[in-house]
């Protein structure tokens, strides 16, 4: 098996059906598997999936157990040699899937991709190439955890990547998970999403962790998908903040307590910490 297409949906019924009809159509002449992991959506989305895509796999949960516990659930059932982690809003287009593929053969050291996103209008979406949230990176600059990562580009760029090129394919830092193609062979060296990170979070740290096992992570621009519309979270409200700033915490303590080895190809290794040396 080529590819396997995981899909985590919750309550997105509409846009989900005409992502997968999209997806139906790029995948036809290809060896590929979707599997549709459904967080207890409240709407039609089950059945719709049931009638309409019988051939697709589908994972029910009786409850929502988080993006990253259900993108886990679907990843253990793909048999693909690459991984695709689709956001429900996503159209890709006939070729997408093909063009990606075929960079990422050409490239042996790539763990993982993201792709160049139009909205409904067909404008660019500046979050398709990224680096570490702003905030986070004043977090880890005014605490002096950043110097942990001194050697990283994660901590001296903006989030949207500015100095990535609208229609260059470029080395990044940050996967977009509303697009993220995965070398199954790089998941099978650092290992699945944490589950620790419940909303946000988790692609930055499967992220990085695919650049510390020292594979490269890319911003594909010679193709692109369309990102229905979806309403955005409020950034004042405390589901946001809570799950935010609480993943940014979880990441500081995950790398601040156990640093890891730096293991980038054609580069010089970083030591050990003065804590991990302790041990």
């Amino acid at each position: 098996m080529k590819l396997s297409v995981i899909i985590v949906n919750h309550n997105t019924c509409n846009l989900l059906k005409q992502a997968l009809i999209a997806l139906k159509v790029a995948i036809q002449q290809m060896d590929a598997e979707v599997i549709l992991v459904d967080n207890a959506s409240a709407d039609q989305s089950v059945k719709m999936i049931s009638t309409e895509f019988s051939e697709f796999q589908l994972i029910v949960n009786d409850k929502n157990v988080s993006f990253s516990k259900a993108a886990n659930q679907g990843i253990k059932e793909a048999t693909g040699s690459h991984i695709l982690l689709l956001h429900p809003s996503i159209i890709v287009g006939e070729d997408t899937l093909d063009k990606i593929l075929d960079f990422m053969k050409l490239h042996p050291d790539t763990g993982g991709v993201s792709v160049r996103m139009l909205d409904a209008e067909g404008h660019f979406v500046p979050e398709s190439k990224k680096s570490m949230p702003d905030n986070w990176i004043n977090f880890f600059k005014y605490t002096g955890l950043s110097k942990l990562f001194s050697k990283s580009q994660l901590f001296s760029h903006h989030y949207k990547a500015g100095w990535v090129e609208e229609f260059e394919n470029t080395e990044t830092d940050v996967l977009n998970n509303c697009f993220m193609l995965l070398r199954k062979d790089a998941l099978s060296e650092i290992g699945l999403f944490d589950e620790r990170f419940v909303v946000y979070g988790q692609d930055i740290d499967l992220s990085y962790r695919i650049r510390l096992a020292g594979f490269k992570n890319f911003y594909f621009a010679k193709t692109f998908v369309i990102q229905q519309h979806t309403s955005p979270v409020s950034k004042a409200s405390m589901y946001y903040i809570r799950n935010f700033y609480g993943a940014m915490l979880i990441f500081a303590a995950k790398y601040l307590f156990r640093m890891p080895e730096l293991r980038m190809k054609a580069m010089p290794r970083w030591s050990s910490s003065a804590y991990e040396l302790k041990q």
